[in-house]
């Protein structure tokens, strides 16, 4: 912890941030003095309830949560992560943020906590002496500020004063309409040191994408749950919204988050989804033939709200099933052209509102049980994969049962961390139930 201390003397910090990630990919945690910070750094002495890591996106907390957790819903220490501090560049007065771990008080890892979910599924690598590495794509919309949930969402206007009113995918000067936004973006990334790389405007009004460079997946994810936060803020300061939603409008695409995944010997370096002739490995058939049998299992982590399953319908720039193909973006799992090094699979399922690190860790987990079970894919498609069956689950009700209902990934994930999630989406979707929707007051109110 030295270094963290070092840190906060170089930049003479004055608040530290103690950032933990909840299930839904929020930020939770504690905000401290630096010198409060240090001691309870020391001591043990960042707690927070167990309670936060069952925690609703709406903010409640199932009335069965001692199933998973203890009943007196007992303190927990956060331990910051030394390689997750850096400055909140948006603060006037010098101010840190560091991500956190979780422990119990003797010792153990909170093994609901989502960090501790892909450290596992990353353990389970290393003992095969592979080295997973990934890079994550995150599309999201700017739109106007919107105090009243009742009212649609509208894209805001830009420099030119209008609307942004038709698709303008790729189009260099629709993103230049945000150009003040976009330059805070920037700015805000390098001071935090998060690596983005491209930004383009996707299909929808007003959408856009960031890509990030490949690396290791637990450094990608906490690039990921800290970019979020970073566009978020960047939107507030010019009047602006930036939404993760996975379809926040009716006639709009979805926002997804794309992750490209591959491997390399952990001896060697050498990436082990291509041979030297640039042939696909009998690895990465097997790879691929995880991501196929078992992500309609885990959907509850890649698409885990009730709006997710709204983006995943045909011809809307998602996908529908779990077929692979070359280079064809309406497939659920994309063989970009690449030379051997670059050998990936691009596993186009999850949402942009998935946390981070629970969708990478579940794309992570998929791949290593069709490597260790040895499967064999199905055969490439070619044409649209629009034609073919609609095998994802339809909603976070069905993708709960496959949830529930898998063995093969009660192993890997571990039955209670499937239980806790299992409590917090069915208490969701209990909250989401008892709300009657615009749409019904217009078409049933009189009509039936």
């Amino acid at each position: 912890m030295d270094s963290i201390e070092a840190f906060l003397k170089e930049y003479e910090i004055e608040e530290v941030e103690c950032l933990v990630p909840d299930m839904a990919g929020i930020a939770r945690g504690k905000i401290l003095p630096a010198a409060k910070f240090v001691q309870g750094m020391r001591n043990n002495g960042l707690r927070i309830p167990e309670g936060v890591f069952v925690q609703t996106v709406n903010g409640r907390y199932p009335d069965n949560e001692d199933s998973v957790i203890s009943p007196a819903v007992q303190d927990v220490y956060l331990l910051p992560d030394p390689s997750t501090i850096r400055v909140v560049p948006w603060y006037s007065e010098p101010t840190a943020q560091v991500i956190c771990d979780a422990f119990f008080m003797d010792g153990s890892p909170v093994d609901i906590a989502a960090r501790h979910l892909l450290r596992r599924i990353l353990a389970l690598y290393e003992e095969k002496g592979w080295t997973p590495v990934i890079a994550p794509e995150l599309e999201f919309f700017l739109v106007d500020v919107n105090t009243d949930p009742d009212y649609p969402l509208e894209p805001p206007i830009g420099r030119s004063g209008r609307r942004e009113t038709s698709r303008q995918a790729f189009g260099v000067d629709a993103v230049n309409e945000f150009d003040p936004l976009f330059e805070d973006v920037y700015d805000y990334c390098e001071a935090q040191n998060l690596d983005v790389d491209t930004l383009t405007h996707e299909a929808g009004a007003a959408q856009m994408e960031m890509n990030f460079n490949h690396g290791e997946p637990m450094a990608l994810a906490d690039q990921a749950f800290l970019f979020k936060r970073t566009v978020r803020e960047a939107g507030l300061r010019h009047s602006v919204y930036a939404t993760f939603m996975a379809k926040p409008m009716q006639d709009e695409p979805g926002s997804s988050m794309h992750i490209h995944q591959s491997l390399l010997s952990s001896e060697t370096g050498k990436n082990l989804f291509a041979q030297k002739n640039g042939k696909d490995t009998k690895l990465f058939h097997q790879h691929i033939a995880g991501l196929q049998k078992h992500l309609p299992a885990m959907m509850p982590l890649l698409a885990p709200n009730v709006n997710s399953y709204r983006r995943l319908i045909p011809d809307s720039d998602a996908p529908i099933n779990t077929h692979w193909a070359y280079d064809n973006r309406t497939v659920g799992l994309r063989v970009p052209h690449s030379d051997p090094f670059g050998r990936r699979v691009e596993n186009r399922l999850a949402g942009a509102d998935a946390n981070p690190y629970l969708a990478i860790a579940a794309s992570l987990a998929c791949g290593y049980l069709g490597m260790t079970q040895k499967l064999k894919p199905r055969s490439p498609v070619e044409g649209s994969a629009y034609r073919l069956a609609h095998t994802l689950p339809r909603t976070l009700y069905d993708a709960l049962t496959r949830f529930n209902g898998t063995r093969a990934i009660k192993p890997v994930l571990g039955e209670k961390f499937i239980d806790a999630v299992t409590i917090v989406k069915e208490t969701e979707l209990l909250a989401y139930q008892k709300v009657i929707s615009s749409w019904e007051r217009e078409h049933l109110l009189l009509n039936v």
